[in-house]
């Protein structure tokens, strides 16, 4: 028997799922065909990948070492296609990105723009998630950039620098302080009743380490998972909230201000993965990125 790359595809599949069932119903295929389809692997390659004995089905030995190089084949293939389909001249292509919540607030939608002015024929599929599943999926070759944080990367995961972002204490314009032009002593952080973002965000990791550090325990009174509803609440309520200053730049019923000591600032950074193929499409959003950061105005990295 020849084998074929649907095989590869239903073993990862089963391998992923444990379970020849939600396997076949995520491959829309029959749980029949399936293991046959996988028999036929096994007979193929002269060994047993998968154990089929206990409550699930799990790779054996081999299977974990095929299962490693099937993994690698597809993603190198698929990288192939891409590369074989890339038009320098920018008439058409793909590009898979991905960026860490905050910055579909005020960065996305900027790029997007600029992209679609520039090279209105390359399509583009855009991910919100958190900063450890962008590295792991461009080290997977699910994705071609990463929009996040300057840190500790992930062996094989390349980080270029694109601005500072700062962050602000923000109130809504109608209130009083917001007119106050002063900057606000952190102790009275304590004082205030907060809507912040929940602890999935980087952005809440940063302010709650700030305010551990300066030994302020704020009255966290709401916390939401979503920045365009923090917004909505500080517009409308006498709640504060931290955002990223660029975030209140493009809302002027927000206002920043500033703590002293300041919200330490962090580097913005374009990841991706540093043996990966980069298509002219890749190479042409790092140069938008590049341009709409310094045309914004954001601060140096």
């Amino acid at each position: 028997m020849a084998l074929e790359l649907r095989h590869l595809r239903y073993l990862l599949a089963v391998a992923e799922h444990g379970n020849f069932t939600r396997a076949a119903e995520d491959l829309r295929i029959s749980q029949p065909t399936l293991s046959q389809q996988i028999k036929q692997l096994e007979r193929a390659v002269g060994v047993q990948l998968l154990d089929r004995t206990g409550r699930s089905v799990r790779l054996t030995d081999a299977g974990e070492t095929y299962v490693r190089y099937a993994r690698r084949a597809l993603r190198d293939l698929a990288a192939a296609e891409r590369a074989v389909l890339d038009v320098a001249d920018l008439s058409r292509g793909s590009l898979r990105l991905a960026v860490t919540p905050t910055f579909t607030a005020y960065l996305i939608g900027p790029l997007i723009a600029e992209l679609r002015t520039r090279h209105p024929g390359i399509t583009l599929d855009v991910e919100e998630m958190t900063q450890d599943r962008v590295e792991a999926g461009l080290l997977a070759d699910e994705l071609d950039i990463g929009i996040a944080f300057a840190g500790s990367h992930l062996p094989g995961i390349t980080a270029a620098a694109l601005f500072t972002e700062t962050l602000s204490l923000v109130v809504g314009a109608h209130r009083p302080e917001a007119a106050a032009a002063r900057a606000l002593p952190v102790a009275e952080v304590a004082d205030r009743e907060l809507a912040l973002l929940s602890g999935d965000f980087a952005t809440r990791g940063h302010t709650d380490a700030y305010f551990a550090r300066h030994r302020v325990t704020p009255r966290i009174m709401v916390e939401a998972n979503s920045i365009q509803a923090l917004i909505e609440i500080v517009r409308r309520t006498p709640l504060a909230t931290v955002l990223p200053d660029a975030v209140t730049h493009d809302h002027p019923r927000l206002s920043p201000i500033p703590l002293e000591p300041a919200l330490p600032a962090r580097t913005v950074v374009l990841l991706r993965r540093e043996s990966g193929y980069r298509s002219a499409a890749a190479r042409a959003f790092t140069r938008l990125v590049e341009d709409v950061v310094r045309d914004r105005g954001y601060l140096p990295a």
